[in-house]
């Protein structure tokens, strides 16, 4: 699939689909076309890998030009970085060009990179009614981590962990929000803590995730593994496509 051909418009569709920014209208025909138009699922998981692949880009230049600018800035002032955007023409030719080489540009050393991209969503958290909750410092990260906040969420969750260290709860919700922050190797030893008590209720999301993060770590074998003791779908899908 040559992803020049597509238009700048059904590019940023499912742009804003991924993005989860469409209209409850949009939405739905959106999803009607996935499950009827041939090929279209095809078209959008590709398309995830690609930006999978630019985001990852784009982070780093601005990391370079923060860190540049970090050192050149006489007042000691902390400035914001400049975006670089990408424009169509140039995100449509990386895109065929990612697709054509096998994605191999940001996927090397790792062939199942594309499996976790497809596989791996954030758990949605706890319920955050605070109100009459006794145990607010936990809420109130759980709050943040379903803002997206992870490196909040950790940091807060981590000063309880210091007092629970085996808590299963905590040492799970941290592994999840390492991995949804992109630190796999990091997440792994919260996601074992809390898969050592059998009776946790979140047992089967658990060896999930950490059959996810050793995946993501290019550790194969243990990723069957976890995957095997789990018994959502999810999980038993993900298993069958590493296996096949």
């Amino acid at each position: 699939m040559d992803l020049r051909d597509i238009s700048e418009e059904e590019f940023e569709r499912i742009e804003a689909y991924l993005a989860q920014t469409l209209s409850n209208e949009d939405l739905s025909v959106f999803e009607e076309r996935l499950q009827n138009e041939e090929g279209f699922a095809e078209k959008v998981e590709d398309i995830k890998t690609v930006l999978s692949g630019l985001e990852a880009q784009a982070l780093k230049e601005q990391l370079d030009y923060f860190h540049d600018e970090l050192l050149t800035n006489e007042e000691d002032v902390i400035v914001e970085p400049k975006v670089k955007f990408l424009n169509w023409k140039r995100i449509a030719v990386a895109a065929a060009l990612i697709i054509a080489a096998g994605s191999a540009w940001f996927l090397s050393g790792n062939p199942n990179e594309k499996l976790y991209a497809k596989y791996f969503s954030p758990d949605p958290g706890l319920p955050t009614t605070m109100g009459s909750n006794a145990n607010y410092e936990f809420y109130e990260a759980m709050v943040s981590y379903k803002q997206g906040d992870y490196k909040v969420a950790i940091s807060k969750w981590e000063k309880q962990l210091m007092e629970h260290p085996k808590n299963d709860t905590l040492n799970y919700f941290i592994g999840v929000a390492y991995l949804a922050d992109e630190e796999a190797q990091t997440a792994i030893p919260f996601l074992d803590t809390a898969s050592q008590n059998a009776s946790f209720p979140l047992i089967n999301d658990t060896y999930y995730y950490l059959g996810l993060a050793y995946l993501k770590t290019g550790s194969l074998e243990k990723s069957k593994q976890n995957l095997e003791k789990s018994s959502i779908e999810n999980s038993k899908a993900l298993l069958s496509e590493l296996k096949n």
